[in-house]
């Protein structure tokens, strides 16, 4: 049976190259239940998961990493985000009366904006890098940026597939390292040229139905590769009544009570997991109540 909901990092024993795979279902399929998405932004969700997923093996700390395409185009907000305990989520912002049935690429949905990759620690500095959309599709604009921002060749494949038996998802990417090995540079870019040829021969197909081992032995099998132990991923929101309220808090009493007064309660829906919150009147006096006062 294929590996699923899994992530699993390897190295080239004798040069300086790296790689990440990784296959998702249930994960992919919980997400992508949560919102009445078009099949082409399914798609899209798909590789993004799959793309944030294996970039959340660099996290070296408690904290997230977010991976978002925006823009003036139909499809104007679509991200994904991974913990780096591989928790994954994901999310569009499309406009309902565009006619999604077509073949175009990531750039012009998104109307030509940019890919931001986000990470977020739970301690320390924030850091986003942004790059131009200007690529057809993910794999390509991911990159553009690791080209421009972090100036490491990277290559990367995605594929996605709602319609099978189940929604699947995958990913493999390759990176080449600085030198650390007694190999050439010149040894380390034949053999980043190398590997990359071979991997582009893998299809989608491939990709959605093997399991991590047989795909890297279907293209690496000449190479003494390491394959490291394999991490769950799973669907999870970080959503909760606690940061909803510190959210709520920020809104200011006077607005909230103003919508009291028209809905009768504040109703917060997580569009991440379709969580569903109330605050009745007393829920929001306590809140202000037990909130520490603000200094001026």
């Amino acid at each position: 049976m294929p590996d699923r909901d899994k992530l699993q990092g390897f190295i080239f024993d004798q040069f300086d190259i790296r790689g990440e795979i990784l296959t998702l279902k249930q994960s992919y399929g919980e997400a992508i239940a949560r919102g009445n998405y078009p099949q082409l932004i399914k798609h899209l969700l798909g590789e993004f998961m799959a793309a944030a997923g294996m970039l959340s093996a660099t996290l070296k700390f408690d904290g997230v990493l977010t991976l978002q395409a925006q823009g003036p185009g139909p499809l104007s907000m679509i991200m994904a985000d991974c913990t780096r305990h591989h928790n994954l989520r994901a999310i569009a912002s499309f406009d309902r009366a565009y006619d999604f049935n077509t073949d175009e690429p990531l750039a012009a949905l998104v109307g030509m904006g940019t890919l931001s990759l986000t990470i977020d620690p739970s301690n320390g500095e924030r850091y986003q890098g942004i790059v131009p959309l200007e690529s057809e599709n993910l794999a390509n604009c991911l990159e553009d940026y690791f080209t421009r921002s972090e100036q490491l060749r990277t290559r990367i494949w995605l594929a996605a597939d709602t319609e099978l038996d189940s929604p699947r998802a995958a990913g493999l990417l390759l990176q080449a390292l600085p030198r650390q090995l007694e190999t050439s540079a010149e040894e380390n870019l034949q053999m980043w040229e190398h590997t990359t040829q071979l991997a582009n021969t893998i299809t989608a197909e491939e990709q959605l139905t093997l399991d991590h081992e047989q795909q890297l032995h279907r293209l690496f099998h000449q190479e003494p590769l390491r394959l490291f132990e394999a991490k769950a991923v799973q669907f999870n929101c970080s959503c909760s009544k606690e940061r909803i309220s510190q959210a709520l808090l920020s809104l200011g009493e006077k607005e909230l009570n103003s919508i009291l007064d028209e809905a009768g309660l504040v109703a917060i829906d997580c569009h991440f997991c379709g969580q569903h919150y109330t605050f009745t009147r007393d829920d929001i006096q306590r809140l202000f109540d037990e909130s520490p006062p603000v200094l001026h």
